[in-house]
């Protein structure tokens, strides 16, 4: 009877919801805190735990910090907000919101290009984690002991119980390895399980990728099972889940963190991530990287942000959850760099190695070896803080791919608005499956490396830079700063403005022709990739970016005024449905939007002000 009332009110609150969209408005949600919970699961997920410390790992450690935080004010900040607005501003999708310059549509389409090369990849991770969620169930860890065929290897068990092992099972043959551990090169044994067990690692891809392997295919099958389960009811009931989805993570991360910093050689790590190497602030590579790293930890330039915020009310205080997530997600960010770095102190104490960098190849694997070796260092039931470690990053993995799953099935239902919401979320959902047993293979970490460089890193940066171009300067800064006051009734201040007109745009156009200047053939655990597969790289890239021409091509071609010259320019023009998605905002910001086009004229006449300090002010936000 309870589960039948229950399923009663989701019916009558799904019905209320599509009579709302039917009246051109969409559903909100539940309150502020669920929105805000959302952003936080999405923006705090494995790119922290995950991607940061690998990213800083390749940088020099504290070399990549000082960047990393120089871009989040002039980069990650400004397109965070922006996004968050302009998804609030016009309760649209990724696509939809460029009626604000409809020439410029491509870009959403190309984002959604981008967000789908990211999904195939990213539940390949969940995969990976449900593997060691499941495998930790065993009354020995398996990462934490030496196989026999494996040679140059070192327990990741605690210390005490690696030295009693050798004491009860010494041999001529360890008395040889022991004599000679100086001259080869040890691996730890969460190292050799990962690539040898796990992933069965193909160090050459030119004869192919090999097989899905059973294990990592079901445990990928498992994964969007529970996405599926998760987006099929749509976003807003994915709300209830957010406030576990978004705080449990830091409980596990935190008793993490204190345990690795107690380790020995803990020190040595941490002081390699913290320190900054100054020369490194002039190498552009590391900028680069920072602003990659930005995008993929906050979500943007790919359309969750601005999916989320478009269920939104017209008039919630977006400044405030701006602010916060994008703070949270930097100090996320530090502590999951603080706890790994604090492991791979303690790897290289242990492998007899003075370079910190010399540890671990850095890469998708180094979550994957460096956490499940502390882990195995636990001296109390190591194994049910491995399941609830591997759950929390299970929980990580799945608040970001379901907000972006979610941003793709938004896009295709707002183009075909007959199609059943559930049945696109299966679809979508099959066809991500299906994508990501290429990467469940022997080669899939070379699949993965290459699709992440190519395809979410290269097709995601130029279109963010279109994104800022298309709204700061075709549609206009102030025209965005007096849609803000309207919307939050609050000015624009003068960093804001000054990010959005130059220095976010600027800075991410010289780093991204640096970056394509001095663009090299990518390697895989220090391996080139085969010439075929570099191809096919380029023309993952060029198929995302082709999307921005493509698409304002077709636009102009369907809305000719006149001539090509003047149809181009009326592309660059707000259309009609631009703007507050309910009919009563709408005219009220139009009422509003010709009073301040009244006021500047006003002051253009008035010999008061020169023209060139009207500018001035307007651009500062005194004029307003």
């Amino acid at each position: 009877m309870e589960m039948k009332t229950a399923g009663n009110g989701t019916a009558t609150a799904e019905k209320k919801d599509e009579e709302k969209q039917k009246g051109g408005e969409r559903s909100n949600w539940g309150n502020g805190l669920e929105f805000l919970m959302s952003c936080i699961s999405v923006s705090v997920g494995l790119g922290n735990v995950w991607r940061f410390p690998f990213t800083a790992y390749e940088n020099g450690g504290g070399a990549f910090l000082i960047p990393y935080i120089i871009v989040l004010f002039l980069i990650g900040k400004p397109m965070y907000y922006l996004e968050m607005i302009i998804g609030q501003f016009t309760s649209q999708g990724t696509v939809k919101i460029w009626s604000v310059v409809p020439g410029f549509v491509g870009v959403g389409y190309g984002q959604a290009f981008g967000t789908i090369c990211i999904i195939s990849y990213y539940s390949s991770l969940l995969a990976l984690t449900l593997y060691y969620l499941f495998v930790s169930f065993q009354s020995d860890l398996p990462w934490s002991y030496c196989r026999d065929e494996w040679t140059n290897c070192v327990d990741s068990r605690p210390a005490e119980q690696v030295e009693n092992l050798l004491d009860s099972s010494f041999s001529p043959a360890n008395a040889s390895l022991a004599s000679n551990v100086s001259e080869v090169k040890l691996q730890s044994s969460s190292e050799l399980y990962f690539l040898d067990v796990v992933i069965k690692e193909k160090l050459d891809i030119s004869d192919g990728i090999g097989n899905p392997d059973w294990m990592l295919t079901l445990a990928l099958f498992v994964a969007w099972v529970v996405i599926f389960l998760v987006i099929m009811r749509g976003v807003k009931s994915s709300g209830k889940a957010a406030y576990f989805l978004a705080l449990f993570p830091y409980v596990v991360l935190l008793v993490l963190l204190v345990r690795a910093v107690t380790l020995e050689g803990a020190k040595d790590g941490i002081i390699f991530f913290l320190e900054p190497q100054w020369g490194e602030l002039l190498n552009p590579t590391v900028w680069k990287n920072a602003v990659v790293q930005c995008f993929f930890s906050l979500a943007v330039g790919s359309g969750p942000i601005i999916m989320f915020a478009s269920y939104n009310r017209f008039d919630h205080g977006i400044y405030r959850d701006a602010m916060i997530v994008t703070t949270l997600d930097t100090l996320t960010s530090l502590l999951g760099g603080i706890t790994i770095f604090a492991i791979l102190g303690n790897l290289a104490h242990n492998l007899q190695i003075d370079n910190i960098q010399d540890v671990v190849r850095s890469g998708t694997g180094l979550a994957f070896i460096s956490y499940p070796d502390a882990i195995s260092k636990f001296q109390a039931v190591p194994q049910l803080f491995s399941v609830l470690f591997f759950f929390m990053l299970f929980v990580l993995g799945i608040g970001s791919i379901v907000a972006l799953q979610s941003t793709i099935v938004t896009i295709i239902c707002d183009q075909f608005k007959g199609w059943k919401y559930w049945k696109v979320a299966l679809t979508t959902s099959v066809c991500g499956f299906l994508m990501g047993l290429v990467y469940v293979t022997p080669g899939g970490q070379w699949i993965l490396t290459l699709v992440d460089f190519y395809g979410g890193t290269y097709v995601v940066f130029i279109l963010a830079i279109f994104e800022l171009a298309g709204i700061m300067w075709v549609y206009g800064l102030q025209n965005f700063c007096d849609d803000i006051e309207f919307m939050c009734n609050r000015r624009v201040s003068l960093y804001w403005r000054m990010c959005w007109s130059f220095f976010t745009p600027v800075m991410m156009i010289i780093i991204f022709i640096y970056s394509m200047a001095t663009i090299e053939p990518i390697k895989y655990s220090e391996i080139y990739f085969p010439e075929p597969a570099n191809v096919a790289g380029w023309l993952l890239f060029g198929i995302g970016a082709a999307q921005f021409p493509l698409w304002g091509i077709w636009y102009i071609s369907r809305h000719r005024e006149g001539s090509i010259w003047q149809s181009l320019k009326a592309s660059m023009k707000p259309s009609d449905r631009w703007g507050p998605a309910n009919a009563d905002v709408k005219r009220e910001w139009q009422i509003f939007k010709n009073q301040k086009a009244a006021q500047r004229a006003a002051q253009k006449e008035s010999a008061k002000m020169g023209y060139f300090w009207q500018k001035i002010g307007n651009f500062c936000g005194s004029n307003n």
